[in-house]
């Protein structure tokens, strides 16, 4: 089992590294600049070159139905259920088959929105609670896919 990080904006990295050590999971911190990771044997830092896609294409390259992808990013997450990995927000709720169309479509008309000079707020500010909440959706996750 892998876990891949899309790390760039990533609030949770410290609570991946935890599970993953728990659960005997390799991850994988993906971004597009150098970024502090821990020295530990099951983590790789990989530094992708510049670009606004090329670390969601390493990801989506490799990730596999044994693997969670952590990622606030929809079209990154669409990939990526489309290879059957398991694919977590930050805040620890799930992409799946079922909602990832609902959520692909809600970008699109909030970026026409955006690009029509209309002013629309964005995400609820991260918190504890999501925190937590992360915490156990990969916990549970992880369980699932050693079974």
């Amino acid at each position: 089992m892998k876990i891949y990080v899309d790390a760039d904006a990533c609030p949770v990295k410290n609570e991946v590294y935890k599970v993953a050590e728990r659960h005997g999971a390799e991850v994988f911190v993906v971004s597009n600049s150098f970024l502090q990771v821990p020295r530990l044997n099951f983590v790789t830092q990989q530094v992708v070159d510049a670009g606004p896609d090329e670390a969601d294409n390493w990801i989506a390259e490799r990730a596999t139905e044994k693997d969670v992808v952590i990622t606030a990013d929809i079209l990154l997450a669409e990939r990526c259920l489309n290879s059957d990995a398991k694919v977590l927000q930050p805040n620890g709720q799930a992409y799946t088959l079922r909602n990832i169309a609902s959520a692909v479509a809600t970008r699109a008309l909030m970026e026409q929105l955006r690009s029509t000079g209309e002013q629309v707020g964005g995400g609820k500010p991260f918190s504890a609670r999501d925190r937590s909440y992360f915490l156990q959706q990969l916990h549970e996750t992880c369980v699932r896919l050693k079974r």
